[in-house]
């Protein structure tokens, strides 16, 4: 049932929005997906009947239980069975290699695993039988695992098939979970150390997904495109959850591509995305984009200021609002609102959401700052996570007796008290004694009419210590060359904040990109100091 909690009256369990959802709009579709669609009517039924699996199998209230499946029907219904029973999901990105998953796998303890057997270029029975061999379960390096559950051809002496699942049911409670539940252990990217488990709770994924959703204006009925994976917490909190709470059509597919997803949002008349800053230009860039008969109003994208106003300008996406957050807070921490003025949420200026604490702090002194000062951000509140699991040490370093939770990210807040993202602090290039955020520079660059797509990392440099290098791609029919484009910088940039070295490239994706479309800072500056040791 409904309950309110901080002051928001919504649904706290996934079974409590789920019975909503399908009570409100039996038959408006839950999700379209590769594998299929379901209206809340069927989904419900399927979720049922998953449950009836699952204790059949032995899943129980805390268990931990690993997905390793695609964007698709069968993930969302298995994600909202588990949640029902009260068990945690442990999203396995599908892009990891064998010891990277066999890592999530020990470290989560995970006592099931639900995996494909094959998805895009990735063929997970090989990677399983490197890392479990072709004995019976349970192995030496997994003593945890005890029930592998294979989609596809399950020949393994330690695989039982998806139909073998399906057809074992046994009664389970209708509902046998709570709020305070962890719903998710979601590993962090790992870009610093080991990934940590970020142990999330229902009621933080479920109220954010509401108030995500409110502020992007969805309502029920509405269409909302979002790639974001589903082994990703914007997949899960900002897509499954925010779709789910408002009674929205999630509509998905496998991996990103531009060309499908212009596709899909014309024939299935999407009404909303959600995108970060490489989504979004593909789309804006795509020589297909201005034919397209869009039916676009609104959604989300983390992006720059400059990638913010094309999508409202270009792709009719006048609602369009912007978001901060990360992981370890269930993700949202602020968001623009879709009713204030288009200046507002262009620029990035973002409310913390309700009942949610931020301040800005001091990285060095950790004093609390006062309107306008930048520094590290700080939240506290409903969205913050439990813990990293059986990481005691680094939950210590990240999360404070009091409840703070140090995000590591570098922002001001204004007078009126909207939040701004100004980069991370890690990825700050401090250049000569000036601090600059390469967010900034990547927004400046991406006003130049010849540019497509900018990244910006720091280099070292022998006189300044460090200094920005940029990595670039060109709008299809532009020309551009290093020197003609820093006399351009020179006119719209601080000369501190100029990239002194500049690569002109066709992609990311084999430099440094995630499954959902996120650059990854440090091996974009390890590959730019390795393009300069070879032309020193």
């Amino acid at each position: 049932m409904p309950s309110i909690r901080e002051g928001l009256l919504c649904p706290v369990t996934a079974a409590g929005a789920l019975a909503r959802a399908r009570s409100l709009a039996p038959e408006v579709e839950a999700i379209v997906a590769p594998d299929g669609r379901r209206t809340y009517a069927e989904l419900a039924e399927d979720v049922g009947r998953l449950c009836r699996s699952l204790h059949a199998l032995g899943v129980r209230r805390g268990d931990h239980v690993a997905l390793c499946l695609g964007n698709g029907v069968q993930f969302h219904g298995l994600f909202l069975a588990l949640a029902t029973i009260g068990a945690v999901t442990v999203p396995v990105n599908t892009r990891l290699r064998a010891a990277e998953i066999a890592y999530c796998l020990r470290q989560s303890r995970s006592k099931f695993l639900f995996a494909t057997d094959s998805l895009l270029s990735s063929d997970f029975t090989a990677i399983l039988r490197e890392i479990l061999g072709n004995d019976p379960l349970p192995c030496a390096d997994l003593p945890d695992l005890e029930t592998v559950v294979l989609n596809g051809t399950a020949d393994a002496p330690w695989a039982r098939s998806w139909a073998a699942f399906e057809g074992e049911m046994s009664d389970a409670p209708a509902d046998s979970s709570a709020a305070d539940d962890v719903i998710l252990i979601q590993y962090t990217s790992g870009s610093t150390g080991f990934p940590k488990g970020v142990m999330l709770r229902q009621h933080s994924l479920l109220t954010n997904g509401f108030v995500s959703a409110q502020r992007m204006g969805l309502r029920a009925g509405d269409r909302f495109h979002s790639a974001r994976p589903f082994f990703h917490v914007a997949g899960t909190s900002l897509s499954i959850m925010a779709c789910l709470q408002h009674a929205v059509t999630l509509v998905t597919m496998a991996r990103f591509d531009a060309a499908e997803a212009l596709d899909l949002m014309e024939a299935e008349r999407c009404t909303h995305f959600s995108g970060n800053d490489t989504m979004a230009l593909m789309l804006l860039n795509h020589p297909d984009r201005p034919s397209r008969k869009l039916t676009l109003k609104g959604g989300w994208v983390a992006g720059s200021q400059a990638v913010l106003k094309r999508v409202v300008r270009e792709l009719g996406a006048t609602q369009c609002v912007s978001g901060y957050g990360l992981s370890e807070a269930s993700p949202n921490i602020a968001q623009s609102c879709w009713w204030e003025p288009e200046e507002v949420r262009t620029a990035g200026l973002m409310r913390p959401q309700p009942g949610l604490e931020v301040r800005i702090v001091d990285p060095q002194t950790r004093e609390v700052l006062q309107a306008g000062g930048r520094g590290e951000i700080q939240v506290r509140g409903w969205s913050v996570m439990e813990a990293y699991f059986d990481m005691p040490e680094k939950t210590a370093e990240t999360l404070s007796d009091e409840g703070w939770l140090s995000t590591g990210d570098l922002g001001a807040l204004d007078a009126e008290g909207r939040l701004a993202f100004l980069g991370r602090l890690k990825n700050i290039v401090r250049v000569g004694g000036e601090n600059v955020s390469p967010e900034e520079v990547e927004d400046l660059l991406h006003r130049h009419p010849a540019i497509r797509q900018a990244q910006v990392v720091g280099v070292p440099d022998a006189r300044l210590v460090e200094v920005c290098a940029a990595f670039i791609i060109l709008n299809d029919g532009h020309t551009l060359d290093a020197d003609t484009l820093a006399d351009w910088a020179k006119q719209n940039m601080a000369g501190f904040k100029i990239p002194r070295h500049v690569w002109f490239v066709d992609g990311f994706e084999d430099i440094g990109m995630t499954a959902s479309s996120k650059i990854q800072k440090s091996k974009l500056a390890e590959h730019a100091r390795s393009l300069m040791s070879e032309k020193a």
